[in-house]
């Protein structure tokens, strides 16, 4: 679904192929890198203890506090709505950019 709406929003394809890989890559910002590393940590609890003070001191670097909350906010949600299509069932790839606009 991100995927299609970041190619719909005219995002390169080098960058949506890549986020996977950000870490080994020099095509993102390092605001970019920051919102990403927050993404990782927050969304991969059960692989560390959470969210590092590194990481949210480098996130807290590049976005103002209403902009860190929205960040925050909307990793939550992804990451909420992730788990209702795991737990549901619900199959990738039907998704169309603007299906639910």
């Amino acid at each position: 679904m991100h995927t299609k709406d970041a190619a719909a929003a005219g995002e390169s394809a080098v960058r949506v192929n890549l986020v996977g890989a950000w870490r080994e890559t020099s095509v993102y910002t390092e605001a970019e890198r920051a919102a990403l590393e927050l993404t990782d940590q927050g969304t991969r609890l059960a692989d560390s203890s959470g969210v590092t003070d590194e990481a949210w001191a480098n996130a807290a670097k590049h976005f103002d506090e209403d902009q860190l909350m929205a960040l925050v906010a909307l990793i939550c949600l992804i990451n909420a709505f992730n788990r209702l299509n795991v737990i549901t069932r619900t199959p990738g790839g039907g998704y169309q950019p603007g299906q639910y606009a």
